[in-house]
């Protein structure tokens, strides 16, 4: 039932929504993930970001995707938690620091080991829009023992003015997707956020919307 809702959702709202109002501008769309184990690791400026990225993908593979999202926030009422649980299916994580490193990503593992592809924001948070803000190291002991997981970097660019931050209304603006390259796991979390803050910051610039802000 579940998967159902997913992909009526997705071909009902999300897609006309995205078709209509946003002027979307893909990179390389051949490279995302089709099978997990994988994770895609993206910036994180609006709600909009995971939306997107659902919208790049056939509706035969839209169960797959599971968003890695903070509990505190999309459990916090019960139709916004059945919702977020229910039609987008995210990974509940706590952002509290009271759950140790192998209890805090079971959910991940978990979907991970059924062949998911998780939709993971290393920021953790949405940030100023259009800025990428500092990069947390839950992704690397995340990957760290999982070398079946692919690693895909994505950067969106346009969506934080689109839905910035606290606003609920959509505003009309072409916005960027570009995806990138499977990504090593290195040997230390400081090497991995080096590589991913490098790579954010390289496709960030092949983001037509990106120039026109300089």
């Amino acid at each position: 039932m579940n998967r159902i809702l997913k992909i009526l959702f997705v071909l009902l709202v999300l897609r006309p929504i995205v078709l209509i109002v946003l002027g979307l501008n893909v990179k390389n769309r051949n490279k995302l993930p089709m099978n997990g184990p994988a994770v895609i690791a993206a910036n994180h400026n609006s709600h909009l970001d995971t939306l997107v990225i659902f919208s790049l993908y056939p509706l035969s593979k839209i169960h797959k995707l599971r968003p890695v999202a903070a509990a505190d926030y999309f459990l916090s009422n019960k139709l916004l938690a059945w919702f977020s649980l229910n039609v987008i299916g995210i990974i509940p994580l706590s952002r509290s620091g009271e759950i140790d490193k192998g209890k805090l990503f079971s959910g991940c593992h978990e979907a991970l080991d059924a062949g998911d592809i998780l939709i993971l924001f290393p920021e953790g948070s949405r940030g100023e829009p259009e800025k990428t803000g500092q990069l947390k190291k839950g992704i690397f002991y995340l990957l760290k023992d999982r070398p079946d997981t692919s690693l895909i970097p994505l950067v969106t660019h346009g969506l934080g003015r689109a839905l910035p931050r606290g606003e609920a209304l959509l505003v009309p603006f072409n916005c960027d997707v570009v995806v990138g390259d499977k990504l090593p796991v290195p040997d230390t979390s400081g090497d991995l956020i080096m590589i991913l803050n490098q790579k954010f910051t390289q496709m960030l610039n092949l983001c037509p919307t990106f120039h026109e802000e300089e």
